[in-house]
């Protein structure tokens, strides 16, 4: 029980720049924290809902080469998700084709960590399926979550904020965007929200803050870190860095895993830090470099 589990979705980002398409990357929130597992030097299995067809060979075959292990049933889809990017001054904006469903239960053993996050959190059906296997999974495994908020597919807002507080609630670590907070609750301030879902039951939560850096909370208290001067290229994949960086630096402390979930609830501040000073480092590596570019781990010990 060495391993991490991501369930979310994959898609291909088709990029527009100035009206016209200029690459097709693959991407989707989940997929780019397991890839940055991955490249990170940790065992990742990867639950989704893509299609055999080329978007979804192209998935399947670019997981494989990073190292992420796609996990049998994950290609059943009648298509494969995409999502046109349009970047405007370096920040994307985005309009999805995306059916989302998942149904039974991974056939992997169970993980150290499972992360789940994004549109898989909120769309109908499979977010049902979600947060069911992240209840069974919460028996053997640290669960973490990135709400990472797609307005364009939301429905329901009061719905998709009441599918989100479950699983913070269920959370063991949770990062989120300032810019998230705001459309969960307009009326607090990114702190306030963070100290309530602090103790709702997380033991972390970090926010990312833009060029501000960001802030984590734990029960030793609150930890601010700035941001690391880059000259930014773009923003795309930068919050998924930052997620898989904290979530590698806290296995590396030692503190993932249902059995160690007392042990993280007494994070101290110190470690908290280090551990928020390393995402950033991730996230910032990223946003230098054009598209969800994840840094592995001789970028991260020499981020130049």
């Amino acid at each position: 029980m060495n391993r991490a589990l991501v369930i979310g979705e994959a898609l291909v980002d088709i990029v527009k720049r100035g009206g016209a398409i200029t690459s097709e990357h693959v991407g989707g929130s989940p997929l780019n924290v397991a890839l940055g597992l991955a490249r990170l030097g940790r065992d990742v299995d990867f639950l989704t809902h893509i299609a055999d067809d080329p978007h979804g060979r192209r998935i399947a075959e670019y997981a494989k080469a990073v190292g992420v292990d796609l996990v049998s049933g994950s290609m059943s889809a009648k298509r494969t998700p995409t999502a046109q990017v349009t970047l405007k001054n370096g920040s994307p904006s985005y309009t999805f084709d995306l059916d989302w469903q998942l149904s039974g239960t991974a056939e992997v053993g169970p993980p150290l960590v499972a992360h789940t996050g994004s549109i898989a959190a909120v769309l109908e059906p499979g977010c049902r399926a979600v947060a069911a296997l992240l209840d069974a999974y919460h028996l053997s495994a640290t669960i973490t979550f990135d709400p990472n908020v797609r307005p364009v597919l939301i429905t329901d807002d009061d719905a998709a904020r009441g599918r989100i507080e479950r699983l913070v609630e269920h959370s063991d670590i949770v990062k989120v965007s300032d810019e998230d907070l705001r459309w969960i609750d307009k009326r607090s301030s990114p702190e306030k929200i963070a100290r309530t879902w602090l103790s709702m039951g997380p033991s972390i939560v970090a926010v990312t803050v833009g060029s501000e850096g960001a802030f984590a909370l734990c029960e030793a208290g609150m930890v601010r870190v700035p941001a690391r001067p880059v000259e930014v290229v773009d923003t795309v994949g930068a919050g998924d860095a930052f997620m898989a960086g904290l979530i590698d630096a806290v296995w590396e402390q030692g503190l993932l895993g249902a059995d160690k979930r007392r042990d993280l609830r007494a994070i101290s501040s110190d470690a908290l830090e280090d551990a928020v000073l390393r995402a950033s480092r991730a996230s910032a590596w990223t946003v230098a470099r054009a598209g969800a570019d994840l840094p592995d781990r001789d970028a991260l010990s020499h981020p130049g």
